[in-house]
């Protein structure tokens, strides 16, 4: 498939199944794309029976509230025990999931990993109406501009989407940006949505989280490229492993790690733009290739200096 020339937009509505809210610290928003790791989920997976969490009516105030058994006193080796096999099935669950994969999503795998491979090998900059960068992929827009256009130029519908919701009574508004593919090819699976997030580690770092929690995060790959099932399941195990996480440390958080919260973010309805049409100047989120200096560094270091030097006039007689 080619590039398209012209912006298509269309909003998916995904059902979003009502889960217990869970609560974290302030969310990264750094965005970089280093050495990239690709994994995926395993739609065969099964999430462990050990990761459910409380009903909706515990949790949607911004402070933690304690089971009433938790303020009973417990013999502390049968709570270790406890908390040993919590974390041992979270991992699994993470392991189980993301070395296995599809072979569509193996091909879409390879393809976005090519395509970051070669926007990091070129030297470029930043062409948004932002202050010019050092690297491309310090700025999410123009890097998910340019992954999605050598997608469709490798024959996949890949799309930028975005999505975007209102203040509820348990989460707070918001929007995100990530990319997706579409694929129809096989009549009998139907139209299959297959998701990639550029930064999905970071979206589930915390500052403040405990080493158990820390080694869970390290678990999940930079980029993630999986089918919607499957990313809502990781969701489901990250959130749980944060909710326990903050329990243990008897924090309170702000809303931005809910569970509600967290699965708004990819799976809410959202905008599908297939356009990777330059914007007007001023606009543009193309990405430039840097100019190459043709004078010498002792000509650049002169121009800088000639406009701050000044003569003093001498009488010749």
């Amino acid at each position: 498939m080619g590039v398209t020339s012209l912006a298509r937009k269309s909003t998916r509505f995904l059902t979003i199944s009502r889960q217990d809210s869970l609560e974290s610290e302030g969310q990264s928003s750094d965005t970089s794309v280093g050495d990239v790791e690709f994994e995926f989920l395993s739609t065969d997976e099964v999430i462990m029976s050990g990761q459910s969490v409380s009903s909706d009516d515990q949790c949607h105030s911004l402070e933690m509230d304690f089971d009433d058994d938790d303020k009973e006193e417990r013999d502390p080796s049968d709570t270790i025990e406890k908390n040993r096999s919590f974390w041992e099935s979270q991992h699994l669950g993470v392991q189980t999931n993301i070395y296995r994969t599809s072979s569509l999503e193996t091909k879409i795998r390879s393809a976005t990993k090519e395509a970051i491979q070669e926007i990091k090998s070129c030297e470029a900059v930043c062409g948004c109406n932002r202050k010019m960068m050092g690297a491309i992929t310090t700025c999410r827009n123009c890097l998910m501009r340019e992954v999605s256009m050598r997608l469709q130029k490798a024959g996949f519908n890949s799309a930028i989407c975005k999505t975007k919701w209102r203040t509820s009574s348990d989460i707070p508004s918001g929007e995100h940006i990530f990319l997706d593919v579409i694929d129809n090819t096989n009549p009998k699976k139907g139209e299959v949505r297959v998701m990639i997030e550029l930064n999905f580690q970071a979206e589930f770092e915390m500052a403040r989280g405990s080493d158990e929690y820390n080694k869970l995060v390290q678990k999940l790959p930079e980029v993630f490229v999986g089918k919607v099932e499957r990313l809502g399941n990781l969701i489901k195990i990250l959130c749980n492993a944060a909710k326990k996480c903050m329990k243990d440390k008897k924090m309170h958080m702000g809303p931005w790690r809910k569970h509600r919260y967290m699965q708004a973010k990819w799976l809410g309805p959202c905008e599908r733009n297939t356009s990777t049409t330059p914007l007007p100047m001023g606009n543009s989120e193309r990405i430039i290739t840097k100019p190459k200096s043709k004078a010498s560094m002792l000509t650049i270091d002169l121009l800088e200096k000639l406009p701050t030097l000044h003569c003093t006039a001498v009488k010749v007689v």
